[in-house]
């Protein structure tokens, strides 16, 4: 760099060039910051090295071109969600992300209770299975139980379960859970 005009010399150019195409080789996507004669200028690209080391553009339109954000948007959501306790929530629907323990709760959502070796005929499963899948509900207050003698009968903590239950079936049913 020029420190009299704080221009690059043609040679700082050309290596920033080598040094570029250095990056691209080594990068697939690139989101970088780069700070050119003193103007901040913000490079999101969506090349890629084909396999005769041209540089081609990626096809995807579910991706921003440009990086950019509306500053008011996003601050606002920050503060609605420093509100709430999203960690908290986590557990729970990672409780529901296992095809057993969604089978549970949808036959209880149809079934007032059931007990464990109804369950785990349900699911397909040993009795024990079926407990350990009833375990992971119960701690995270999906389902509840009683026992009744000798038997445990469980049923769905309360309604707010069975509705996120049928909503997300009722989303999958009309986009085939595509995003549609």
């Amino acid at each position: 760099m020029d420190k009299a005009n704080g221009s690059q010399s043609p040679n700082t150019k050309s290596a920033f060039r080598k040094m570029a195409d250095f990056s691209f080789a080594h990068i697939s996507h690139s989101n970088e910051y780069l700070n050119m004669e003193r103007e901040y200028a913000i490079l999101y690209s969506n090349k890629y090295l084909n396999v005769s080391g041209e540089r081609e553009e990626m096809h995807r339109d579910d991706v921003c071109d440009v990086y950019c954000y509306d500053e008011e948007k996003v601050e606002r959501v920050q503060r609605r969600l420093r509100d709430e306790n999203m960690a908290a929530i986590v557990p729970f629907f990672k409780a529901l992300a296992d095809e057993n323990r969604a089978k549970i709760v949808y036959a209880l959502c149809g079934e007032e209770e059931l007990c464990v070796c109804d369950l785990a005929n349900v699911i397909g499963a040993t009795v024990a299975t079926a407990s350990h899948h009833l375990r992971i509900l119960y701690k995270q207050g999906i389902v509840k139980y009683r026992k009744e003698g000798k038997l445990a009968f469980y049923s769905l903590d309360d309604d707010h379960i069975r509705e996120l239950l049928l909503v997300a079936l009722a989303h999958q049913k009309e986009g085939d859970g595509c995003g549609e």
